[in-house]
């Protein structure tokens, strides 16, 4: 006679408990997880977007001459601007135009008007809003606050951040179940099998887009802060040349640049070796400049340097970073598709493709397996009560922890168990 032998008690418990949760927290999340997945997918396109959109401002016929930078910014500021000067970004490679950049009234935060020069001839090619420290053009800024926030503001930064939140949860239980799975099935779920390649890449994601979110992301500086991980920024003398908040001292005629092909040059023969730099002009008359290098592919150059009177002051060296920072770094690099090129973006697509096909396959489960079609539930209720107690006590304390950490995690949470015992309720009554 042989026997089967039956997995312990404890291990189906949890296995229907941790199903009940995956199966309906991905019911009600999948719309915000495949909204993040499309829109970042095209967010991962944009640089080639970008310079195929907007080649009459970025390109140029390639030269051996190439003007000083101020003969540049002042072909700039003969366009007569709208704005204060306060940046320039010279043309990283040959064929590439100069970007002079200005604060003006009415743009957003983070944004910017840059003028397009030509290096050779200081011939204006165009003028553009552009934002961040990326200096991302209208293309890539639209996707951006469409894949962060769905274009409405701080209040669409909800949806990217409940996304965010239960993305992980989501995924380790679809690995917990994957484990557990029974031994002798022959059938092997498309959906699983995909989860299974996707998992990584979606912990990792999840974990980096709660880095920018509003309310776990500040929980995330807070530990930063207390553990001494925070990103260095560089000390400008007086506080001069930092955000640019303030430049009273700088017009649209152009005063106080003249010096800025010795402030390059003293730059780079500090250290500052990459192609893509900022030079920022001085807050205030006679401050510093900030010369910042703003290359995002790897290996990541983000040295900075604070200059004055011609000498260097103060510089903040990307080797010097805490490790944790210099994961922060390449953390969000990779997320944006920047940091390995062509090969990272193309790794994002194939994630983005990934979980949009999860989300496609598990709601197809689901609507072939829904209770009208006289299935029952996928997963009856009380699940919890077959777990060991002091198992889910501990289960308990932890979800708390993870709730007051990741708010909207736990908020969500709560609302899910609410309307869970409502319909037992409901359905013992009826």
């Amino acid at each position: 006679m042989t026997t089967t032998a039956t997995p312990p008690r404890t291990s189906f418990a949890w296995r229907g408990l941790f199903l009940r949760l995956h199966f309906y927290a991905g019911v009600l999340v999948g719309p915000f997880v495949l909204v993040a997945a499309l829109t970042g997918v095209l967010y991962a396109l944009t640089p080639q977007l970008e310079s195929w959109v907007y080649s009459d401002q970025l390109r140029v016929p390639v030269s051996s001459q190439q003007l000083p930078l101020s003969k540049q910014i002042d072909a700039a500021l003969a366009t007569s601007p709208q704005g204060t000067l306060v940046a320039v970004r010279p043309a990283p490679e040959p064929g590439d135009t100069t970007r002079v950049l200005f604060a003006e009234k009415g743009l957003g935060e983070s944004e910017r008007r840059a003028v397009f020069v030509d290096p050779s001839t200081g011939r204006v090619t165009g003028d553009l809003v552009v934002y961040g420290s990326s200096g991302a053009l209208p293309l890539r800024m639209t996707l951006s606050q469409l894949h962060r926030n769905l274009m409405l503001g701080e209040p669409g930064r909800l949806y990217s951040e409940l996304a965010a939140s239960w993305l992980w949860v989501v995924a380790l239980g679809g690995l917990v179940l994957w484990i557990t799975r029974p031994r002798n099935s022959k059938r092997i779920r498309t959906h699983g099998l995909i989860g299974m390649w996707v998992l990584v890449g979606a912990l990792f994601l999840s974990a980096t887009g709660l880095t920018w979110s509003a309310y776990a992301g500040e929980n995330v500086s807070t530990l930063r802060q207390a553990f001494g991980w925070t990103t260095p920024s560089l000390k400008m003398p007086g506080g001069s040349g930092g955000d640019h908040s303030e430049h009273g001292e700088h017009t649209s005629s152009g005063n106080g640049h003249s010096d800025i092909d010795t402030v390059l040059w003293a730059a780079r023969t500090s250290g500052i070796d990459a192609k893509p730099v900022e030079i920022g002009l001085p807050a205030t008359p006679g401050g510093a400049w900030k010369v910042a290098e703003i290359g995002r592919s790897w290996p990541t150059q983000v040295d900075a340097v604070a200059i004055q009177d011609g000498a260097v002051v103060s510089s903040v060296r990307f080797a010097d970073y805490p490790f944790a920072a210099k994961l922060t770094r390449w953390g969000i690099d990779a997320h944006m598709g920047v940091l390995f090129g062509w090969p990272n973006q193309l790794v994002l697509l194939l994630l983005g493709g990934g979980l949009v096909a999860l989300v496609a396959l598990g709601y197809r489960m689901w609507w072939r397996r829904r209770p009208t079609r006289g299935f029952g539930r996928p997963t009856p209720r009380g699940q919890w009560r077959k777990a060991p107690p002091a198992a889910l006590a501990g289960l308990g304390v932890g979800a708390l922890v993870v709730g007051w950490f990741v708010p909207l995690l736990g908020i969500s949470l709560v609302v899910f168990f609410a309307i869970d015992l409502l319909l037992a309720r409901r359905a013992k009554t009826t």
